[in-house]
């Protein structure tokens, strides 16, 4: 027997009630709506804070904002944007998809994955609520070197710095309890049938960031709670002038936050393995190789935080080293841009919302990731360390690429959260500003640094203008382009039309159910006989239950 994902919802399935996602919910689903829009609205703050920073910076003299305030700003931004938004986002859709993508009817540990989301509002409130002190927010950027973190005036125990280090301490917390949640789902609630290899390349995605929450977070949490003893306690762990090391603190901050990156990216690789073949229907290419190529990068970028330091007096052997391993990760990254490449190539495409999203962030990644390869190197990094060069890159990664990801998962898994259909039009005006938005944004800097423009000042040699003119511009403009995306996510699930199970005709397990999907998920446990991306098939369906997995499938429900 097999069903036809295409069929749509019984009339009278229920629409979700909006109120249970303003309370404590145990359903992976209502977590995971509760976690995509709590962080969206922290990616609104992070935003606004980016146009003060770009509106500063559209004349060389300091005339918006005094520096304290400049250097707050930046801190915040860099900060929420990471911290609250790109990871709590990925952490959503994760949460929404994985038990679904893998047949599971909830996460492993229901309790847990609420408490780790609820930690998250508090985290971040109590970081934004650093504006209201009298002597500001911390202002020592979201990497927060030491001994520039611990220059606080005395009697001044309740600071910036030390609300920045206590919110990050909770929002890790949260992320290591997440990532325990995420790998035991993985390992032990996939359906009968799904093996690894049956597993969509977003769960590998999913799997190989969480592995790296687990390994590399705790060094971070770590860290930033011995930065708070020095702060407010009078240890010297990272103070220079009393026998402490501030180099080990960046050797703590970096062995996270460089994995960090790959933490944001690979969901967003893992959302264009399965946007792409969707609506270029062919089948995912080279499925097997770009999985494994998930933990190759999860693996690799274990060994290549130093890279960041090269100029913090780091041995050459140790640069030579690094430098090596910052360059490897080309070769498993590489990998799934060419099992992009192949996959729409000679194909039909499909120009939906999704498809443009997923081809413009695809696009826009091999310009990062030129650039990274450019930054590993030690000659280069040292030429352009510091400069507009290094945020032009990071932001090709992190915006052009990352949220561009995003906003192609947001679109294509839109009608299977909501039950409903986004409107099309607006959803291509939201590309179309935003593709132009980003690249007038962050292109400029990559020539900026290249000129030596050094980065995180808020006055600069009227020589640099030109191009802080056009990058502010094109911050503006990004800033408007998520007015037509607020009001069509809004207008299409409040009055969109009535979405079909799978409107996209794609094989994943999740279009299999409704459109929501109910509080189990499926009707059934469903048994996997077929593997993922098997476009070209007349076949649609990716389930087949038979007779002889009835014992199996029976357990696992009353599991």
């Amino acid at each position: 027997m097999t069903h036809d994902i295409r069929e749509t919802a019984p009339p009278n399935e229920p629409e979700n009630n909006w109120r249970q996602y303003f309370k404590f919910n145990t359903d992976h689903k209502a977590i995971a709506v509760q976690y995509m829009v709590t962080a969206f609205i922290f990616f609104l703050v992070g935003g606004l804070l980016a146009m003060l920073i770009r509106a500063e910076l559209i004349t060389p003299a300091l005339n918006v904002v005094d520096r304290p305030l400049y250097n707050g700003l930046f801190t915040l931004h860099g900060t929420i944007m990471i911290f609250l938004w790109i990871i709590p986002f990925n952490a959503g859709i994760s949460n929404y998809l994985v038990p679904l993508m893998i047949g599971a009817q909830d996460m492993a540990f229901p309790l847990l994955n609420a408490i780790s989301f609820w930690m998250i509002p508090p985290g971040g409130i109590l970081l934004i609520s650093s504006f209201l002190l009298p002597n500001g927010t911390a202002q020592s950027g979201w990497w927060s070197y030491p001994p520039i973190s611990l220059q606080i005036p005395p009697g001044q125990p309740i600071n910036g710095e030390c609300l920045w280090i206590v919110s990050l301490v909770i929002i890790g917390i949260s992320s290591i309890m997440g990532a325990v949640n995420f790998v035991t789902t993985i390992f032990w609630m996939r359906a009968p049938g799904m093996s690894f290899f049956r597993m969509p390349v977003f769960v590998w995605s999913a799997l190989s960031a969480q592995l790296l929450q687990l390994i590399n977070l705790p060094a971070l949490t770590g860290a930033l709670i011995l930065l708070l003893l020095d702060l407010n306690f009078g240890t010297q762990f990272f103070k220079p002038l009393e026998n402490g090391d501030p180099i080990i603190y960046q050797h703590l901050f970096w062995f996270y936050s460089h994995p960090a990156v790959y933490i944001m990216a690979l969901p967003a690789f893992g959302i264009f393995a399965e946007v792409l073949p969707a609506f270029s229907r062919n089948p995912l290419f080279g499925y097997r190789s770009l999985a494994v190529a998930s933990l190759g990068i999860a693996l690799v970028s274990i060994f290549v935080w130093v890279h960041h330091m090269f100029t913090s007096a780091t041995p050459s052997w140790m640069r030579i080293l690094f430098m090596f391993t910052s360059m490897l990760v080309a070769v498993p990254t590489g990998v799934k841009a060419f099992g992009w490449t192949a996959t729409i190539w000679k194909s039909k495409l499909h120009l939906e919302t999704p498809m443009l999203f997923a081809m413009g962030g695809a696009a826009m990644f091999l310009l990062g990731g030129v650039t990274g390869v450019m930054l590993a190197a030690v000659p280069f990094d040292i030429h352009v360390h510091n400069t507009y060069f290094v945020v032009g890159h990071f932001h090709y990664i992190v915006f052009n690429t990352i949220t561009m990801a995003i906003f192609a998962a947001i679109y294509f898994w839109f009608p299977k959260i909501t039950g409903r259909m986004y409107a099309e039009g607006w959803g291509k005006l939201h590309f179309w500003l935003t593709f132009i938005g980003a690249n007038l944004t962050f292109f400029p800097m990559l020539s900026l640094g290249l000129q030596g423009m050094v980065r995180r000042i808020s006055s600069y040699d009227p020589q640099y203008q030109d191009g802080n003119v056009i990058s502010s511009l094109g911050a503006f403009l990004l800033g408007v382009s998520t007015l037509p995306f607020i009001a069509n996510m809004v207008g299409s699930w409040l009055y969109g039309q009535r979405a079909v199970n799978n409107p996209w005709h794609a094989t994943g397990l999740e279009w299999t159910t409704t459109s929501p999907p109910p509080r189990n998920n499926f009707a059934e446990i469903p048994v996997v006989k077929r593997p993922p991306y098997d476009y070209g098939n007349p076949k649609y369906s990716v389930i087949e239950p038979t007779e002889s997995d009835e014992q199996r499938r029976r357990e696992i429900w009353e599991r």
